[in-house]
């Protein structure tokens, strides 16, 4: 299947599911015009505060206009980078947060391997507004199974390659990320790959998301969650400096 993007889907995704912050941005950002019109404010103060507003509504938009719409994250060319053999790739699983933008994709990378989906969204653990939005519209690959984070259902050493794109720091709990990951190294065959694409909880994210960068995990979490889960290599390629993927195996 040929997955056309709109233009500035990434962009609009964002908006989408949200909306709620930006609701609230705006209303803030009303009552601050408001509140200088009726009584007497610095004037620095003012501006220094409406630009403040102003850029942290405005740059994640163009920080995801740059990342989804216009880097090629969803050509997939990254996939270069990470030195995967095709002709020995069998078995691939991608795992999802509920949102599924990828699998349709990496079965066209690997028309050849059995491509299982896996979504372990709960709506008790998992309980961010935009994530229970993205479920809304996202597409839906055939065959999709629903699975609980700490239980994926193949056999052990079966899997080739294992796709974790964006999906995992949703999973909040630093316990139920290590039990994730663990399903991830017990299914992963010795000479497998699991591919992580993340944002992290760095310098680069800061300047994008302002505040909202602490939706996402510092490089060294993530480092430790692999480790503890009993993987042997933490290679981390910069995509972007806004995005980290990461490749790990058993």
């Amino acid at each position: 299947m040929e997955i056309n993007r709109r233009k500035f889907q990434g962009v609009l995704n964002i908006l989408s599911f949200n909306r709620h912050f930006y609701f609230f941005g705006i209303g803030i950002l009303a009552l601050i015009i408001i509140s200088y019109k009726l009584f007497e404010w610095s004037d620095i103060l003012f501006w220094i505060i409406i630009i403040s507003f102003l850029y942290g509504l405005i740059m994640p938009l163009i920080v995801s206009a740059y990342v989804y719409d216009f880097s090629g994250y969803y050509n997939f060319d990254w996939l270069q980078k990470c030195s995967i053999d095709h002709s020995n790739i069998k078995q691939v699983i991608n795992i999802n947060a509920g949102f599924d933008e990828t699998s349709f994709i990496i079965k066209n990378n690997f028309p050849n391997a059995d491509l299982k989906v896996f979504d372990f969204y709960d709506s008790e653990r998992h309980t961010e507004p935009a994530i229970i939005r993205a479920r809304k519209v996202s597409l839906v690959y055939p065959n999709t199974q629903q699975i609980k984070s700490d239980s994926i259902e193949m056999n052990d050493d079966s899997v080739d390659l294992i796709f974790l794109l964006s999906a995992v720091h949703e999973i909040r709990s630093n316990n139920e990320k290590i039990q994730f990951l663990k399903e991830c190294h017990r299914v992963c065959k010795p000479n497998g790959k699991v591919i992580m694409v993340e944002h992290l909880r760095d310098f680069p994210n800061f300047l994008a998301f302002s505040v909202g960068f602490t939706h996402f995990f510092p490089k060294k979490i993530w480092r430790n969650a692999f480790e503890n889960s009993g993987f042997k290599t933490f290679e981390e390629i910069k995509f972007t400096p806004f995005m980290s993927i990461f490749i790990c195996t058993p």
